[in-house]
């Protein structure tokens, strides 16, 4: 019975610690997304947009990890073809071409054809 209540005692434990961490990640993106929200302020003004001002934190966040690696690629980036995204996310071309067309049909992203070659930048 005593070991019983040592292990509810540690469960409850690590729910708080768990709870802590999840409460400081929220305040994280709480004050990223009151920056994101300063930035777009502050494109408005100036009209004229980065590619993480259109990819906002709120954005890149909701995104499965694959497909945020790719769009993080892409903003570093800039207009690329998915061999030059392959290459900084060490991930094969076929892989990063396929990633880059569902961020596109998200309407995250454009493409642009020129001759053989395919480019994708940040839909503004």
């Amino acid at each position: 019975m005593n070991n019983s209540k040592t292990d509810v005692g540690r469960t409850l434990v690590k729910i708080c610690r768990d709870l802590e961490t999840l409460s400081r990640k929220v305040d994280s993106i709480i004050e990223m997304r009151k920056r994101s929200d300063k930035r777009s302020a502050q494109f408005l003004v100036q009209e004229k947009a980065t590619a993480l001002d259109s990819l906002d934190a709120m954005t890149l966040l909701s995104l499965p990890d694959h497909l945020r690696k790719t769009a993080v690629a892409i903003c570093k980036l800039g207009r690329s073809t998915a061999h030059d995204i392959a290459g900084e996310t060490d991930r094969a071309r076929a892989v990063e071409s396929n990633y880059l067309n569902q961020l596109v049909m998200m309407g995250l992203l454009k493409r642009e054809r020129q001759g053989r070659k395919v480019y994708f930048q940040v839909e503004r």
